[in-house]
């Protein structure tokens, strides 16, 4: 089997000293939440009920307060709701509570990943300073008195965009990382069609977040290595619970002498211990994040979380027959189909035409 595996003491490593003392003041305030959790889900008196949510809304406050202290240290950690302005941040809070919900069904947890990711792309690239501008001029629907045309002017990123490559760790990741492939091309004003790399990874759900593995099945990836070097390798991935996957990866790809230009990281919710580990394990490394959860559980999962995000993207696999990536993309039916359409031959051109590394 070819396989690489990456082990969670490996990443625990590059933690430093300062980040776990931030570690263990978090857990310490999650402790104090999981007790309100316990109050509020028993309780039947109203005054008991309020009192515990004030104490909840006080400790969540408290815990934003410490995290963005956090971040505002390392650069290569950019969470929107700490880096917007403020007349932004409902948007983005009202989204993630969306995609929260448990009464979130498939496709409309679909359309919150897209809305998630047209605002981590302009969060990444559209602040970018310079006044090189790009036109586009477009033939509209009217043709009276004569056919009609419209400008409109956008910021020049060509050279932002145009050497990325979307790396894509499986199932959860890959309709993200067509969405942000089309934020590309619909930005570019040459078009531009990201390439596309398909890493098949998966930690090991026996063990636990301290002892966790990371499995890279290089025999069910679909990639070129030589047309990573140089390049901007893009990851989206709704959900960075403990960066041991992406971390993963680029460490093989490091490791066969792959040198990239950047690493981009591009999470609709990412827990602060994943995020620091990204950054702290990775060079010329950045994380961007529409929200940022405090803590772990046992099982490496994300508090307060959203759930297997994969699963709510997608619909669950049968455990003995699990779908390909062909039959997942066959499965977003017609209309995905359609607004990808150039990513979807992109990806079918890497499946089918790439042998194994």
């Amino acid at each position: 089997m070819n396989k690489i595996i990456l082990k969670a003491e490996d990443l625990d490593g590059y933690l430093s000293e300062t980040d776990k003392t931030y570690m263990s003041r978090m857990d310490k305030i999650y402790r104090e939440v999981m007790s309100c959790f316990s109050i509020l889900s028993s309780s039947r008196l109203e005054r008991e009920r309020q009192r515990e949510e004030d104490n909840l809304i006080g400790l969540y406050n408290e815990m934003g307060t410490l995290m963005q202290e956090i971040c505002s240290n390392e650069p290569g950690i950019q969470v929107y709701s700490f880096l917007t302005p403020q007349e932004s941040h409902p948007e983005a809070s009202r989204l993630i509570a969306k995609l929260r919900d448990v009464r979130t069904e498939n496709q409309e947890f679909v359309y919150y990943i897209q809305r998630a990711y047209e605002m981590l792309f302009k969060l990444a690239y559209g602040g970018m300073p310079g006044t090189n501008k790009n036109y586009l001029i477009v033939k509209t629907p009217v043709t009276v008195p004569v056919q009609n045309y419209a400008v409109h002017k956008i910021t020049n990123i060509d050279d932002k965009i145009e050497n990325a490559v979307m790396c894509v760790m499986l199932r959860g990741a890959l309709l993200p990382s067509m969405i942000m492939s089309k934020e590309i091309e619909e930005y570019s004003s040459h078009g531009y069609v990201t390439p596309f790399a398909l890493f098949k990874i998966r930690r090991d759900d026996t063990k636990h977040e301290n002892d966790m593995e990371y499995i890279l099945d290089l025999d069910r990836s679909y990639f070129k290595l030589e047309l990573l070097d140089g390049k901007d390798l893009i990851f989206a991935d709704p959900m960075n619970a403990t960066g041991g996957s992406l971390v993963t990866v680029v460490k093989y790809l490091l490791g066969e002498g792959i040198q990239p230009k950047s690493i981009q990281f591009f999470n609709v919710i990412a827990a602060l211990k994943g995020a620091l580990r990204v950054v702290r394990a990775l060079d010329n490394c950045r994380v961007y994040t529409l929200w940022m959860d405090p803590v772990l559980n046992e099982a490496a999962y994300i508090m307060p979380g959203l759930g297997d995000a994969g699963d709510r993207i997608n619909g669950r696999d049968r455990e003995d027959h699990p779908r390909n990536i062909i039959q997942l993309i066959a499965d977003y039916g017609s209309a995905i189909a359609r607004l990808y359409r150039a990513q979807l031959r992109e990806i079918e051109g890497t499946v089918l035409n790439t042998p194994h590394e």
